[in-house]
């Protein structure tokens, strides 16, 4: 099946007839089971021959669903279900770390990632270097030590969108037994095959497009054989899992995911197009644009965008900044993204950059929702006005 396919009927086995569209909601601490083969044969699926006892937290049937359709849409072996995506960075990051290890970094990550890898793993005796997110495969393999054991990826990058060689990093890190993870947020296993590339641990914030609605937080990693195991281990013995709720509510934005990206996706095109035709626009960062420094890589390695870019404005004060940003009546100000409505912020690129730091002028990130485009393009240009009012 097509993966617009799988997300539609994946995930959907009821336990009891009569059957429902979707899955019904099971809430539930305990569960139980009808005999002792069938208890076997649920702890031989969940504990890895680990004969480890299997709660409700690991089976629930929601759960069960949800990993069943982030693992068609990445790609991947197996999945597991973390309480954010914040939380899916850190459990994937330690499946694969230990004291003495050495991580290499993208500098444009995700910038709470950062913090992670600075901090928490920094007490845990995990060293962390930044790399240069249009750094070349060979240019990777030079920076990886012996003992290196994680390259983080994430393309489009956080707030800039640069865009890597993702097959030449995998190919370089393999090469010296390193496992390499990719933050997937922008693009999902939709737009982006990151596992069919090398990547071993997909990274989902599953609270942006996959739940598509900004009314559950959530995350995922997707784990290939060869690392399933070690992030098996860890998921089970940090007790990470969800609320079957939030895994509902998740499971069923899954549903629409595919129509909601495309469209968002090509209002978001249209829009950039315009913005990069403005005189108050010094340069749009959108890898879809053929200007984009990025477009061949994405050219080659994606099969569509998504909603979310960066716009660099012309030089001008934070005074019009805020007159741009406030009062629009399309666009929300707020963080996080994915969701079926259109976001506007100011990028804060205060996050400790090292490589590759933003020397550009004042950047706004714009998140595309499902509102036509004439509206939100209606809303942009009386935005613009007050921008130069206010100069």
């Amino acid at each position: 099946m097509k993966k617009t396919t799988r997300l539609v009927h994946g995930g959907r086995t009821a336990a009891n007839p009569p059957a429902t569209v979707n899955l019904p909601l099971a809430r539930a601490s305990t569960v139980l089971f009808g005999s002792l083969d069938a208890l076997a044969a649920t702890q031989k699926r969940f504990d890895a021959g680990e004969r480890i006892a299997t709660y409700g937290i690991v089976n629930m049937p929601q759960r069960n669903a949800f990993e069943e359709l982030v693992c068609g849409l990445e790609g991947g072996h197996r999945a597991v279900t973390v309480p954010s995506g914040l939380a899916a960075v850190a459990v994937a990051i330690l499946a694969v770390v230990k004291a003495g290890d050495h991580v290499l970094m993208v500098d444009s990550v995700y910038g709470p990632s950062r913090h992670f890898c600075d901090h928490t793993l920094a007490r845990f005796g995990v060293d962390t270097t930044y790399y240069d997110p249009l750094a070349t495969g060979g240019q990777v393999a030079a920076m990886m030590r012996p003992n290196t054991t994680v390259v983080y990826v994430e393309s489009p990058g956080s707030l800039t969108f640069e865009v890597q060689d993702v097959p030449a990093v995998c190919k370089a890190a393999h090469a010296q037994g390193a496992f390499v993870i990719a933050d997937n947020a922008w693009a999902t296993g939709l737009y982006c095959p990151v596992m069919d590339y090398g990547v071993d641990l997909v990274v989902q914030p599953a609270t942006k497009y996959l739940g598509g609605h900004s009314d559950v937080i959530l995350g995922a990693v997707v784990a290939n054989e060869r690392a399933w195991p070690a992030l098996h281990a860890v998921s089970r013995d940090l007790g990470q899992t969800a609320s079957p709720d939030d895994i509902y509510l998740m499971v069923r934005g899954m549903r629409t995911l595919a129509i909601r990206l495309e469209k968002q996706g090509a209002a978001a095109l249209e829009i950039a197009r315009w913005l990069a035709g403005r005189d108050e626009v010094k340069r749009v960062l959108h890898p879809a644009l053929e200007s984009d420094p990025g477009h061949a890589l994405w050219k080659r390695d994606f099969r569509g965008a998504s909603g979310l870019f960066g716009v660099e404005l012309q030089p001008c004060s934070r005074k019009q900044v805020a007159a741009l940003v406030d009062h629009c009546e399309h666009f929300g100000i707020g963080y996080s993204w994915g969701g079926f409505e259109s976001l506007v912020i100011p990028a804060n690129l205060r996050h400790g950059r090292k490589v590759r730091p933003w020397d550009g002028g004042p950047l706004i990130r714009l998140h595309i929702g499902l509102e036509d485009p004439a509206d939100l393009m209606a809303d942009l240009d009386a935005a613009f006005a007050r921008w130069r009012a206010a100069a």
